[in-house]
């Protein structure tokens, strides 16, 4: 019974989840020249991700420089002749994450094959860790995965609606402009036709041919 139970749970969990990301990503690095991976963060979400340069060939280990930037460029994890490594972030602020990917060194030439696997939200917490402290497991573990999934949701959603009344306001101080400046392109057009008019009447007037 407990055993449907769990299933259950974790097929709730299942739609959940997509508010978290978990990203396995196979980078191909040229010789020269960099690879970056962007990822739009909101505040306050923890980023993991793990890093390792595949080797085509044990006598070949060629070594990359990884740097990882905030929205405001900000250094968050930098490292040079790495063949492994890892870092882990909290936002501080909501925007676009970048890390980036370049080789150091590559005796063999060619081209190299970086893996990269990157977690944020929920789906970067470390749930064995949770249970070990609190000595919970089965039923009780799941709902806590649960409880986790419907805040990040909740968060998501304030995060969303955040986003729409930017853009609203945006939008909306684009439009009064745009209604500002046609009616002044109005009002130059008008004073134009009078100016010239006018001096048609002048002209007119003067050759005495009105």
């Amino acid at each position: 019974m407990e055993k449907k139970r769990c299933i259950l749970i974790q097929l709730m969990l299942l739609p959940l989840f997509f508010f978290s990301t978990t990203h396995a990503i196979w980078l191909t690095l040229p010789s020269s020249g960099t690879k970056c991976v962007s990822e739009e963060i909101q505040s306050n979400v923890v980023v993991l991700a793990d890093y390792v340069v595949i080797a085509p060939d044990e006598s070949i280990n060629p070594t990359i420089s990884v740097k990882v930037t905030s929205p405001f460029g900000n250094n968050l994890h930098h490292k040079e002749n790495a063949t492994i490594g890892n870092f882990a972030f909290t936002a501080q602020e909501s925007g676009n994450y970048l890390a980036c990917f370049w080789v150091d060194h590559n005796k063999g030439g060619g081209d190299v094959s970086v893996n990269l696997d990157w977690k944020t939200g929920i789906a970067a917490k470390d749930w064995d860790s949770v249970a070990r402290k609190e000595k919970i497991e089965g039923v009780e573990l799941e709902l806590r995965k649960l409880e986790g999934a419907v805040e990040a949701i909740h968060e998501n959603l304030i995060y969303l609606k955040g986003r729409e009344a930017e853009m609203r306001s945006v939008s909306e101080a684009t439009n009064t402009r745009v209604a500002l400046f046609s009616i002044m392109s109005l009002a130059i057009c008008i004073a134009v036709s009078a100016l010239q008019l006018w001096h048609l009447k002048r002209y007119f007037q003067k050759k005495k041919l009105i």
